[in-house]
């Protein structure tokens, strides 16, 4: 399998992830007019799954390190294979639930809530299975972004002032939401091999553990999301036959498209973390917020008419970036 050599290179995996997984919701964005976000969520998921597959048969079984993607797969225990597989479960409740929080509470309360705490869990989580890195620089990171995080919030909260309210019910699902989602990437990493070259017996390689995450993910749609579906916390009831209204290909290939760019993403930070560090690799891919709000800002024109959020999103961009440059020198002081 393809895997990478130096830690330079495996940065620039972890900055492609961060465009990956900023980017993968303008596809919903551009699908939710006409699209509920139950429904995009199915395409979503099997995008996923078809792209964790085609580089599993391609990229993983190809040059001379490693096992090939087959013979990777048989040889696994079965904790691997459930660590991997829960992986994708508890990842994917995360998702819909942060999703829900946004919709109830709002950006502003949701989006600190539960992406500050899968950020900091999940380094934690990470880095006291994996401790690559100096330690006073990489959790030094975290706060940087935390506190970009927080100053994004901020300005969100200007633009939804009077429009979104919060809740406690919304309150309660972005703490939930944002616990799975900082523990989700341990049980994938608990599957793989730290040694992706010469992989551990009964151990993962990356390329078949994004595999088996993504068939975690697409069959627990089949529970959360059929609950989203028919018992919504918020939003309209949506029903099968929804989906499989005819007319709709185009909004098919949106969903099915941001699902593959979210795989890349999760692809390149698993393969990154053979050099990286699990804790360095998953920081670096949480800076994927920034990304997001950058296309918020000036594609998207979210703030469009809504003052005093210029210096709000100044100091977000100079905390995140900080943030950044200090979790990849982590690793090399």
């Amino acid at each position: 399998m393809i895997i990478v050599q130096s830690y330079g290179m495996a940065v620039v995996l972890c900055i492609i992830t961060m465009l990956c997984w900023g980017s993968w919701a303008n596809t919903q964005k551009l699908a939710s007019k006409k699209w509920a976000f139950q429904l995009f969520y199915w395409d979503y998921s099997l995008g996923v799954l078809l792209f964790s597959i085609l580089l599993a048969f391609t990229a993983g079984s190809s040059g001379d390190a490693g096992r090939s993607f087959v013979e990777d797969l048989v040889q696994a225990d079965f904790r691997s294979f459930g660590m991997a597989f829960l992986g994708g479960v508890v990842f994917n409740l995360a998702n819909i639930l942060l999703v829900i929080a946004i919709a109830i509470a709002g950006m502003a309360v949701a989006f600190p809530l539960g992406i500050g705490l899968a950020l900091i869990i999940g380094v934690i989580a990470n880095y006291s299975a994996n401790p690559l890195g100096n330690p006073y620089l990489l959790f030094g990171g975290v706060v940087l972004i935390m506190l970009a995080i927080l100053f994004d919030a901020m300005a969100y909260g200007k633009k939804a002032k009077g429009v979104n309210r919060s809740s406690a019910k919304g309150i309660v699902i972005s703490i939930v939401g944002g616990v799975l989602m900082g523990f989700f990437y341990r049980f994938v990493a608990d599957s793989i091999s730290t040694d992706f070259a010469l992989p551990e017996p009964g151990k993962y390689t990356p390329y078949t553990a994004t595999v088996v995450f993504a068939v975690g993910l697409f069959l627990s749609n089949f529970i959360w999301n059929t609950v989203a579906m028919y018992r919504p916390i918020s939003g309209e009831r949506v029903t099968y036959g929804n989906y499989f209204k005819p007319g709709n290909p185009k909004l098919h290939l949106i969903g099915i498209l941001g699902g593959v760019i979210w795989s890349l993403g999760m692809s390149l930070n698993i393969l990154a973390s053979g050099q990286a560090g699990f804790a360095i690799s998953y920081g670096l891919g949480q800076g994927a917020t920034l990304i997001a709000a950058l296309w918020g800002v000036f594609i998207w024109k979210e703030f469009a008419g809504t003052k005093g959020v210029k210096g709000l999103l100044l100091l977000m961009f100079f905390l995140y970036l900080a943030g950044l440059i200090t979790i990849i020198i982590a690793r090399i002081y």
